[in-house]
């Protein structure tokens, strides 16, 4: 996501990708960014990147897009690099992250926005835009002028984005998408249209986005659109091709987001009194995957349901 977005940010403001893996921070800086459209065109983007927040320097706005168990550090390089007056948002998946930033920047200096914009890395500084989407961006009163300020770019940048008010909805909203998604594609190891097109795969992701959208209610928290099965699979067959980013961690063994998904739906749900059984058994499950102890063949429905049940799934 961060290469989508500076890829399509760079023809309208000066951006800076800032991050620590060695691979891409090598790419980017030797050959700069590669985007492959979704119509099939492939773009070449020449953006600064640096391991050092400070050669952002004076930024006006940090876009936070690690995974969710780096948003402490994000937050810490945001400190260093946003002007007085400087913003960050974050992007991410899962809960919690808008809580991180804002423990270090404080409320005036900290937003929440949720994209269904979808993008997968082909290779270090490769990126494929895999899916449109809006961009939805929580205002505060004490944020509301800056990120119109910050819609207005990501609008002539050619990105689709709506302010909106309601920070809870908006990030329940997002969370029933990704639970409904994530772990599926992950499990299974398909992109997210096999979840759209299959009758087993469907149902699963109806009834775990169904959960979140029991546990957003139990808050008295209305979610963005009416119904939360329909919105998954409506996001799904919107990025059909996009392979989803628990997937891709999942297939280079790396850590995943499912605490800050699946784990905090079961986690609320407990609190709540919320039965939260398939989102629970996707959470087992991912975590056998990340540990590399247990796997599925490339779109077996029929097994994944069987060790769902095994793992206490209704």
């Amino acid at each position: 996501m961060g290469c989508l977005l500076a890829a399509y940010l760079e023809a309208v403001t000066e951006v800076v990708m800032v991050g620590r893996w060695p691979a891409q921070l090598a790419a980017l800086q030797a050959q700069g960014l590669t985007l492959r459209h979704p119509d099939g065109r492939i773009t070449h983007h020449a953006v600064r990147a640096a391991i050092d927040p400070a050669a952002a320097q004076g930024a006006a706005a940090a876009l936070v897009l690690v995974k969710s168990g780096r948003t402490a550090q994000a937050a810490r390089d945001a400190a260093r690099c946003l002007a007085p007056d400087g913003l960050a948002l974050t992007l991410q998946n899962g809960l919690g992250n808008l809580e991180q930033l804002t423990a270090v920047l404080g409320p005036r200096r900290a937003a929440l926005g949720s994209t269904s914009q979808g993008a997968m890395l082909v290779a270090p500084g490769d990126a494929r835009h895999a899916g449109h989407g809006p961009t939805y961006l929580a205002r505060t009163p004490e944020t509301a002028e800056r990120l119109a300020n910050l819609a207005a770019l990501f609008q002539q940048a050619g990105l689709e984005t709506h302010l909106v008010d309601d920070a809870a909805g908006l990030v329940w909203g997002k969370l029933a998408v990704n639970a409904a998604i994530n772990p599926l594609t992950a499990l299974l190891r398909v992109p997210n249209g096999f979840l759209a097109g299959h009758d087993g795969a469907r149902a699963l992701m109806g009834q775990a986005a169904a959960e979140v959208a029991a546990v957003a209610q139990a808050q008295g928290i209305a979610l963005p659109y009416p119904d939360a099965a329909a919105r998954a699979l409506a996001v799904a067959q919107a990025t059909a091709a996009n392979h989803s980013s628990m997937l891709q961690d999942v297939l280079r063994g790396a850590p995943t987001e499912i605490e800050a998904i699946c784990g905090a739906v079961v986690d609320y749900g407990a609190r709540l009194g919320v039965p939260t059984p398939l989102n629970r058994a996707l959470l087992a499950l991912v975590r056998r995957a990340e540990q590399g102890d247990w796997r599925l063949e490339p779109g077996d429905v029929a097994g994944l349901q069987a060790a769902l049940a095994a793992a206490g799934a209704a």
